[in-house]
């Protein structure tokens, strides 16, 4: 962000907000929410949209962290023609306000009385000095185990619920001939099994000191050492066909019984309900060992950019609006996997794996084990991330590389990075 500053600053002083299409009522919207089960929930808020009588223009950039939508963001920025609305989350929503270059939705969120429907740990972040910017779509939990009960039977162990377990179960299962852990070798995915390993080891403290605070002490522990080694441990139970596969794809190993279990977000129930499986027949919800306590939350929100026409903008708050509503909450969450961001929603449609997120969700914001995750920039600047991202998945690649050394590289690149 603070090398496109510079390049964005005529723009800022210019006054020039974000070109529009020259078609009254239209939002083009930048997202990456782009596997079976994504496209079905963005799809609800297109449709919602026009019905409204407003067009909706799809800008979806492939990849399941973000990186080369945001990296399309910049560009498109950095030439005065940002879209209508784009998925920015965490401290990201806050810089890009800093540039001048996202609206004012005031007078969205308080007609919609966003403050008293979001947890005020929602809230802050889509916010910018006091002002709403954007608009939060959801509540993801990062930190969970999805399991495939039938190939735990066949391997003939349970589904483990430590780290210090996992070797054991893992062993069984590939010695009954299925992959124990399905991944997909890229650097987002690297640093969500990272962070849930960091987080089941370390406990909440650790991980906001480390993640949060970034405390070089924490940073260069023997815990944290005792984490990259367990972290690297886990590339033996991970098959040699992982180099760059999507999420979704790992996924769909655990769903078709190739794999047992992935570490991943709970937008990886979208594909379980996309296949037609049930929680607790056909797979298992369960907190990444050793975090049954814990919730590492992903909140996907949408920051709105300036724009010069009137009927565009219409357009833009009608999205807004839409997205806070019941009815797309509702629909949008029972198709992602994920929980809905406003509060006192119906439980009624929600499967038990969403239930136990809305449980897990409100007591952990009650005992602060409510922690956000790094892997998907909820806590901390995209270039702290960035540097993290970079030491975790150099490692996990290099058989040559110590863990020691993965650490002390750990605590100079976030110095670095500060």
């Amino acid at each position: 962000m603070k090398r496109i500053k510079k390049a964005l600053a005529p723009i800022v002083l210019s006054g020039i907000a974000a070109a529009t299409s020259a078609q009254a009522g239209e939002v083009e919207v930048l997202h990456w929410w782009t596997s079976g089960g994504e496209a079905a929930s963005v799809a609800v808020l297109k449709g919602l949209l026009e019905k409204e009588g407003h067009t909706w223009k799809d800008f979806a950039v492939a990849g399941g962290g973000g990186e080369s939508a945001m990296t399309v963001l910049k560009s498109r920025a950095v030439s005065g023609n940002p879209p209508a609305a784009a998925q920015i989350k965490g401290l990201d929503i806050q810089e890009w306000a800093n540039l001048g270059l996202l609206a004012n939705l005031d007078s969205v969120a308080k007609t919609g009385n966003w403050d008293k429907l979001l947890p005020e740990v929602v809230s802050n972040v889509m916010k910018y000095e006091n002002h709403y910017v954007a608009v939060p779509v959801n509540v993801h939990r990062v930190n969970w185990l999805w399991a495939n009960p039938d190939v735990f039977r066949k391997a003939g162990v349970g589904i483990p619920t430590t780290w210090e377990e996992f070797p054991a179960a893992a062993d069984a299962i590939q010695k009954a001939g299925f992959i124990p852990l399905a991944h997909g070798g890229q650097a987002w995915q690297d640093a969500t099994l990272f962070e849930a390993i960091a987080l089941g080891m370390g406990g909440s403290e650790f991980y906001n000191k480390a993640f949060v605070k970034h405390d070089a002490d924490t940073l260069k522990s023997e815990k944290m050492v005792k984490i990259f080694e367990t972290f690297k441990s886990m590339r033996k139970y991970i098959d040699k066909d992982a180099a760059g596969r999507d999420w979704n794809i790992a996924t769909s190993m655990v769903i078709n019984g190739k794999a047992a279990m992935q570490v991943m977000g709970d937008w990886a129930k979208g594909e379980f309900t996309a296949a037609g499986k049930k929680p607790g027949v056909d797979y298992m919800c369960l907190p990444a060992p050793g975090t049954s306590g814990q919730f590492t939350f992903n909140i996907d929100s949408f920051a709105m950019f300036k724009l010069n026409s009137d009927a565009n903008v219409k357009a833009q708050d009608a999205m807004a609006r839409l997205i806070m509503e019941p009815t797309f909450q509702e629909t949008f969450n029972l198709n992602k996997g994920s929980i809905p961001v406003r509060s006192g929603m119906a439980r009624d449609k929600f499967d038990s794996c969403a239930e136990a997120s809305m449980d897990a969700f409100n007591a952990a914001a009650s005992t602060g084990d409510l922690v956000p995750s790094m892997a998907h920039g909820m806590s901390t600047t995209s270039y702290i991330q960035g540097a993290i991202y970079d030491v975790v998945t150099n490692f996990f690649n290099d058989d040559s590389q110590s863990a020691k050394e993965a650490v002390n590289k750990l605590a100079q690149a976030v110095k670095a990075a500060m």
